[in-house]
């Protein structure tokens, strides 16, 4: 991977963490809360806990992009309480 491709992987994994932890703070999407609550309850790490919802965010955006069609919220949120187990690639 060019330095270039490695900058714009980190600045997007950056941006997804820190939309996640955007919906934590202000409780929007309700689920946001609830899953990093329940997920630091079992004993996962932050850094953790942010990476699986960044990765969940991550395959609605792009979703949402392939298929032309606006965020499903209704599909993030039944894939954030759904973790630590990871949803298909396609919501």
């Amino acid at each position: 991977m060019s330095e270039h491709d490695q900058n714009e992987e980190d600045f997007v994994e950056d941006t997804l963490t820190e939309a996640v932890e955007n919906q934590i703070e202000s409780d929007n999407p309700p689920a946001a809360k609830a899953t990093f609550n329940k997920l630091t309850l079992v004993g996962y790490e932050r850094e953790e806990i942010l990476n699986l919802m960044a990765h969940v965010l991550a395959i609605e955006i792009d979703a949402m992009l392939e298929e032309d069609r606006p965020f499903n919220s209704d599909w993030y949120e039944a894939a954030l309480r759904a973790l630590p187990t990871l949803p298909a690639e396609k919501p």
